[in-house]
């Protein structure tokens, strides 16, 4: 049976069917979670996904982590669920408590909607299970607030328990230590910038993102 993946849709998201297009393209079965409904439905895994939930009001995320869903999404990853958040949904993550540190407006305060280079730090995640460590992937970035930041006790305990899964090659954005993407100490939640689900066919110009999405189904479809 294929994985089932739960992709969350707040009012504002815009990027949640190149989610379900990019996971069915890889033999997954993919349905939206409504961000008013208090369930994740039984998914495999959960993403939240990129766009801009409630136009970004307060802080990115900051009035999405209060939806209905997000609780069920808590619950979910505390019993070991594969959560991933990709743009403003990692922002969703760590307005939620469920990754730390948090993103800020980019250095230099422009919006930047571009191709970068991403090397693959850990494979020790939910999301680069299937990758290859070192591996130099290239993946779009679409985002106005997305300079990761922590606090210097945080950034040595990422690094110290290799939760960083991705750096940039070249930081377009000032996220401190080149900070592309992390997990959460149990491995099964893991925040990025960039959007894999745009580089998953020749056809969108790349398809280095499918490593990534091939291994959060993966995960989500291994034995429980």
């Amino acid at each position: 049976m294929a994985p089932r993946v739960g992709v969350v849709q707040f009012p504002g998201s815009n990027c949640e069917l190149d989610v379900v297009e990019a996971v069915r393209l890889l033999g997954g079965d993919a349905e939206i979670l409504w961000h008013g409904d208090a369930t994740v439905a039984g998914v495999d895994a959960v993403v939240v996904p990129g766009g801009f939930a409630h136009g970004d009001y307060l802080r990115p995320g900051a009035i999405a982590r209060f939806s209905a869903v997000m609780g069920a999404v808590s619950e979910f990853a505390a019993a070991g669920g594969a959560v991933v958040g990709i743009c403003n949904g990692f922002q969703v993550l760590t307005e939620a408590g469920l990754l730390p540190g948090a993103l800020q407006k980019n250095r230099g305060l422009k919006f930047l909607c571009t191709t970068v280079e991403l090397r693959v730090e850990s494979v020790e995640s939910v999301l680069t299970s299937e990758a290859v460590h070192g591996a130099v992937l290239r993946v779009p970035i679409n985002h106005f607030e997305g300079n990761y930041t922590c606090s210097p006790e945080t950034l040595a305990e990422l690094q110290d328990q290799d939760q960083v899964v991705l750096r940039y090659v070249q930081n377009p954005n000032g996220s401190v230590d080149d900070i592309a993407g992390i997990t959460n100490a149990g491995r099964n939640v893991v925040g990025l910038m960039p959007h894999p689900e745009r580089a998953s066919s020749a056809l969108l110009g790349s398809e280095d993102g499918l490593p990534l999405l091939r291994s959060l189904l993966a995960t989500a479809g291994a034995p429980a």
